[in-house]
């Protein structure tokens, strides 16, 4: 990605997160009245997830799961509510997320900041998704989303860093509109959104994370 580019594309997500940020405000604050009535708070979502060059930064969306004491012995699926699944299945809960772009954490398009505790499993060509900032949406999304294996979502995500362009931003975010409205590739069969992320060589783990 040229500098030029990389300036030019920074300064248009500031300037599109900041419009959708107050044109949606309203939306935002009738989804977190009804998070904060059907769950309770916190209303938000937080993790730490890395973002370009693996720096970490504080993600923000709407929660969508039940809170468990300690180390419950649910599922994400078992702990995602009738709100977060509606949530997940609008992409509502990403809202939150544009402040992360207005921020400079995230970009609108760009490979999905996963879990820090992923970024010693990838392979050298997989690790290079991080050479460019996480995106609300990106290639992987419009190619099934979380219906997916997890390489062909790392292959997809590598993909897209060495084609980057404002012309397949354009085109993904176009994709991304149809495939919010079909509620296409929301989750893996069985999980909330995918199963952990483990290398190939290694027996995928049983239990589910908070992967998307």
């Amino acid at each position: 990605m040229s500098r030029r580019y990389a300036v030019g594309k920074r300064l248009i997500d500031a300037a599109v997160a900041g419009v959708l940020l107050v044109l949606t405000a309203p939306l935002l604050v009738v989804v977190a009245a009804a998070v904060a009535v059907t769950m309770g708070r916190p209303v938000f979502f937080r993790q730490v997830r890395p973002g370009r060059g693996g720096v970490p930064f504080r993600l923000v969306k709407f929660r969508t799961m039940r809170v468990v004491e300690g180390a419950g012995p649910e599922t994400d699926a078992a702990r995602l509510t009738r709100t977060g699944r509606w949530l997940r299945a609008t992409s509502l809960d990403e809202l939150p997320t544009l402040w992360n772009v207005l921020r400079g954490d995230m970009s609108l398009v760009g490979p999905r900041p996963l879990l820090l505790e992923y970024l010693d499993r990838y392979t050298p060509r997989q690790a290079r998704r991080h050479e460019v900032r996480p995106g609300i949406t990106g290639l992987a999304q419009v190619n099934g989303r979380n219906a997916v294996s997890w390489e062909e979502r790392l292959r997809l995500d590598v993909d897209y860093v060495d084609q980057v362009s404002l012309r397949l931003d354009l085109a993904i975010l176009a994709r991304t509109v149809r495939t919010v409205l079909r509620r296409e590739g929301i989750s893996a069969e069985g999980h909330a959104s995918m199963p952990v992320f483990q290398p190939a060589a290694t027996p995928a783990a049983a239990r589910e994370g908070a992967s998307s």
